[in-house]
């Protein structure tokens, strides 16, 4: 693995990063990717075909969404989008689901919160929460198109794409909605010591201060931010789809602390807090890759061929195992490293 370059450990304040790079000869930007008229959300890289055992079990599933682990429920949740349900695991048994949950349109994102999956339903302007390990749904109505949601005490947030904004619920006052400089609001996260808000239209990573109810400082996240996790140290991981890198970012302040390569079209991303390992999916090589986080830079530990468009990833961190959705219907794949 090569060392980072001192360039790749200095954070870049957002109004220098996010530039125009290229016009045509009319003036009309055409960069896709920061300030433009025209941006366009980094996707998974079309993973090519499979020609190494994917390792560990693979358990039948149609094409899977999005997947996440609850440590407390000892449950796997899988969203899948034909029909449109959420698939609740018992993780000591993944060959079957023990319940099925229908939604009113496919899931995008799945968060754990508490004993509930929060689960966001664009197509529905809508945000589900569903009780763990039991399935039951309560949906919450939200104007736009929520992408992602999180209980922070008793108010929930959503962020909303279409809106550009984070929607906080609350059950003692009513909505408020944030906003700012954002182009698209695709994901919200809490690091612990703070709430951020991924937009992968500018492919950047802005704070929210609830408190004052406004978007506060951002940061370039690559040239095309795909997918987010938080750790245990207040730190934010996301892959960059373009550019092939894991990038790490402290948000007290909202600083890049490190790039690291990855190729091979890095896309999921999830968190074994236990371990302190960051498992990265690579679509256009169908292998996921566990980084240990812990040090200056990022070691790789672990690597394994997986099945087809191994868009999606999650932890169970109990046992370390690592389990792997594919976005075509290939199944689940469970590896213990």
């Amino acid at each position: 693995m090569g060392r980072l370059s001192a360039v790749s450990r200095i954070a870049i304040p957002l109004a220098g990063a996010l530039v125009l790079s290229s016009c045509s000869t009319d003036d009309t930007p055409n960069d896709t990717l920061q300030v433009v008229q025209n941006p366009v959300a980094v996707t998974a890289a079309v993973s090519p075909a499979v020609t190494v055992k994917p390792a560990g079990s693979v358990f039948a599933a149609p094409g899977v969404k999005a997947l996440v682990t609850d440590e407390a429920t000892k449950t796997l949740v899988v969203a899948v989008p034909e029909p449109p349900s959420l698939r609740i695991y018992d993780l000591a048994t993944l060959d079957t689901p023990k319940t099925t949950v229908a939604l009113p349109g496919p899931a995008e994102r799945l968060t754990v919160s508490g004993s509930q999956v929060l689960a966001s339903v664009p197509g529905k302007s809508v945000l589900a929460k569903v009780s763990l390990p039991g399935g039951a749904l309560e949906t919450v109505p939200v104007a736009g198109q929520p992408s992602a949601g999180l209980t922070d005490g008793d108010a929930t947030l959503v962020s909303v794409r279409d809106r550009k904004t984070v929607e906080v619920l609350s059950e003692n006052a009513g909505p408020k909605s944030i906003t700012g400089q954002l182009y698209s609001a695709d994901d919200v996260l809490n690091t612990g010591d703070g709430v951020v808000v991924l937009d992968k239209l500018r492919t950047a990573l802005f704070s929210v201060d609830l408190a004052e109810g406004k978007i506060g400082e951002g940061l370039r996240a690559g040239d095309g931010a795909a997918n987010a996790v938080t750790d245990d140290l207040g730190r934010v991981f996301v892959t960059d789809a373009r550019a092939g890198a894991l990038l790490a970012f402290s948000t007290t302040p909202l600083l890049l602390r490190q790039r690291y390569p990855v190729p091979g079209g890095a896309y999921g991303i999830a968190y074994d807090r236990t371990r302190g390992l960051a498992w990265v999916t690579l679509t256009a090589r169908n292998e996921v890759v566990g980084f240990d986080v812990r040090g200056g830079e990022p070691i790789e530990k672990h690597r394994f061929p997986t099945l087809r468009q191994p868009d999606s990833v999650t932890v169970d961190e109990q046992g370390g195992r690592v389990v792997v959705g594919s976005a075509i219907g290939e199944g689940i794949q469970v590896i213990t490293p």
